[in-house]
Order: C-alpha cells, then sequence, then structure tokens
C-alpha cells in the first residue's frame, strides 16, 4: 500500500506527506525535477526523464489495488483505475470506473473545442482555495481507509 503523487503541478504535496506519514504509509513524489527532496523518511522523490507522459507512466506501471493516486492527468487517472488503485484530484474529488469515462469523453470534447476555435478565449480556470484543500485532506484520509480495506 502506498501514495503516489503526481508532482509536477500537484499543489497538495505538503498536505499528502502529512497524511501518509500519520499512517506510516510510503509516498512517491513523481516528476521531472525541479522539486524539493524531503527529508521525511516515508516521502521518496522519484525524477524521472523530461518527456511527455514520463512520470505518467512511472505510475501507472507501479500502481495497484490497495494504492492511492494523487494527479489531476485523466488519462493516468484511467490507467491507475485499471490497475485497481484509488484516485484523487487534487480537490478531492474521486475519479473512479463510474465517472472515468465520462472525464474522458468530456476531456476529449473539450481538447476539440480548443482546436476548433485556437483564438477562442482561454482561461486559466478557477483557482485552488483552502475549500478544495480542506476537501482533498478529507478524500484522502477516506481513500487511505479504504485502501487499506483491500489489502
Amino acid at each position: 500500500m502506498a501514495l503516489y503523487i503526481d508532482a509536477d503541478a500537484c499543489p497538495v504535496k505538503d498536505e499528502a506527506e502529512r497524511v501518509t506519514s500519520r499512517h506510516k504509509l510510503k509516498m512517491y513524489v513523481v516528476s521531472n525535477g525541479g522539486l524539493r527532496p524531503s527529508r521525511n523518511p516515508y516521502v521518496e522523490n522519484i525524477i524521472v526523464d523530461a518527456g511527455a507522459d514520463v512520470a505518467d507512466m512511472w505510475i501507472a506501471d507501479r500502481c495497484g489495488k490497495g494504492d492511492v493516486v494523487v494527479t489531476g492527468d485523466i488519462p493516468l487517472a484511467a490507467k491507475c483505475i485499471a490497475t485497481g488503485a484509488r484516485v484523487l484530484r487534487h480537490n478531492g474529488e474521486a475519479f473512479s470506473e463510474a465517472n472515468i469515462g465520462q472525464q474522458l469523453a468530456m476531456r476529449d470534447l473539450m481538447a476539440d473545442l480548443r482546436a476548433a476555435n485556437p483564438l477562442g478565449a482561454g482561461g486559466s480556470g478557477k483557482g485552488f482555495t483552502k475549500a478544495d484543500r480542506s476537501r482533498f485532506l478529507e478524500a484522502l484520509e477516506r481513500e487511505i481507509r479504504a485502501a487499506a480495506r483491500q489489502v
């Protein structure tokens, strides 16, 4: 049982580290580099080669039943769900077998819409809030407990 963090753009690494330390779980922080390594003995920083989806492939190849993955990447979430892992977004929303198909379809639709209108208004989306952080902490605790029951 471990926690995998798709870390390059993850705003909740510190929160995840606190939760995994409390549960004495191994946490893999996977990135292309540029992150300050943790001194926490439960945390292992994994630096992968630069390139599209290299960090995602590292996580997908290793996670499985009883593990929890934190990512905002929908294709990675789908791969992890297929292995039996539990998957959360950074804001605490869970990806699941029941919703991943719709999530993938919506992602593809939005990509097509952006491609059809390259001059259209782009937005950075809404900011990450304290409520998102709180929801994430609650969800991570719930998913770790559920994953422990799977093992």
